[in-house]
Order: C-alpha cells, then sequence, then structure tokens
C-alpha cells in the first residue's frame, strides 16, 4: 500500500450480511487495517470523527443519513478523511451526486479485492479510483452533454474564469475536456506543444487536478468548454 503504510478504513453499510462480509474481505487484504463499521451515515461520521479513517468505503442507501449525505458532511468536517462509495447502483442518480459529495472513488459491490485496493491506492494518491464501468458512465454522460461552443479565440467562458485560470488557460482546458490531444489542441491554437504543455501544467496546478480525467470532471462542473462527439483516451 501506500509508502509501505497500514492504510485504516472505515466501512458503512445498512445490511448487515453484507458489512460484516465486506470488513472480513477487507481484514484479508495486506495493508489495510478496518477500524470500525457504520450501519447509517450518522453513524459514518460519528466514527470518523472518533477513528480518523485513512479511506471509508461508503454504501449509498441507507436509513437516516444516506451515503451521499454522509459523504458531504464527512469531506466537510473531516478533508483528509477520502471516500470510495461501494454500492450497488451505477446509475446517474446516484454516480453523479456521490461525485459532487466529493467521493473520490466509486465501485460497485461486484468489485473484486484487487480493484479495491487499487481504489484505495488512488484516492490516497489523489487520483480519481473509478472502477471501469463508472468511468464508461461518466464519458457516456459527457459526451451526451449540450454541445457548447468551441473553444478557441474568443470562445465564451465563464466570467470570471474560476481558480485564476487565464482565459487561455481555460481554452486549452476546454479542449482537454473535449478530448484532444496536446498535438491537437496546439494545432487548434497555432502554438507549439511546448507551450500546451505548460498551459496544462498551470491549470493543473491552479485547478488542484491530477490528470486529464480529473481535468475534464473540472472542466465539466465549472461549464468550461464541452465534449464533441465519442470521449477519446489520450
Amino acid at each position: 500500500m501506500t509508502a509501505g503504510r497500514t492504510v485504516t478504513v472505515l466501512v458503512a453499510d445498512d445490511q448487515t450480511v453484507v458489512r460484516e462480509g465486506i470488513v472480513m474481505l477487507l481484514r484479508l487484504m495486506p495493508g489495510l487495517d478496518v477500524v470500525g463499521a457504520a450501519a447509517d451515515g450518522d453513524e459514518a461520521v460519528r466514527l470518523v470523527a472518533e477513528k480518523d479513517p485513512d479511506v471509508v468505503l461508503m454504501d449509498l442507501r441507507m436509513p437516516r443519513c444516506d451515503g451521499i449525505e454522509a459523504t458531504r458532511r464527512i469531506r466537510a468536517e473531516h478533508p483528509r478523511t477520502q471516500v470510495v462509495v461501494l454500492t450497488t447502483f451505477d446509475d446517474d442518480e446516484w454516480l453523479f451526486p456521490a461525485l459532487r459529495a466529493g467521493a473520490r472513488g466509486y465501485l460497485t459491490k461486484d468489485a473484486g479485492e484487487r480493484e479495491i485496493l487499487r481504489a484505495v491506492e488512488d484516492v490516497l494518491a489523489g487520483d480519481a479510483g473509478l472502477s471501469p464501468k463508472v468511468q464508461r458512465r461518466l464519458v457516456e454522460r459527457l459526451s451526451q452533454a449540450p454541445a457548447k461552443p468551441a473553444a478557441g479565440p474568443g470562445a465564451a467562458l465563464p466570467d470570471p474564469l474560476p481558480d485564476g485560470l487565464t482565459a487561455r488557460e481555460a481554452e486549452v482546458l476546454a479542449l482537454v475536456a473535449q478530448g484532444l490531444s496536446n498535438a491537437e489542441i496546439a494545432a487548434e491554437l497555432y502554438v507549439s506543444q511546448a507551450t500546451v504543455k505548460t498551459h496544462i501544467n498551470n491549470l493543473f496546478a491552479k485547478t488542484g487536478v491530477r490528470d486529464r480525467a480529473q481535468a475534464v470532471g473540472y472542466a465539466f462542473r465549472k461549464g468550461i468548454g464541452g465534449t464533441s462527439g465519442q470521449a477519446t483516451e489520450r
């Protein structure tokens, strides 16, 4: 696991058999230490305050306080603790609200040991821990969003721009969100690839994203750019 240290994990699920099964599975995984288990969102928030875990594996549909509200409260009150959703549901009704609430990972309950470990490692490294199924759903949703004016000189951009972005950095971000490579962005804006890379490094630093996938999500949330056809991995 991360830097060879033990990662502390809290499990939140309202179904006793499922919760105990997840705990048993996690205790067999190297580098993980289960420090608590909660039966609903309120108990999860309380245990996070008490146990200070590195990661919470969070179910979504729970009584009293569901996983989305619990995630929002945990991320607001205990920002060090990362949340990975582990749920049966991968549809838009749950996926996007959970990500907006602050979840950095999203797995369905058919995930195997390796996939869970990878998601935990990813969120602790600051990346997104999404299952392949959820990644496909996210790309489908972005590709179905209404097309916005193409980025470039004079393109419509939010005013003011968020997080201190310059107009050129926002244009580059919009093109990243449309799935363009650095070479394609350079051709679109009539600049060198080195200049594009500099703009990307600067906008990553300003927005706090770590990779192009996170940049796409950021652009989507802030209304910068859009998709044009089917998104592609670059």
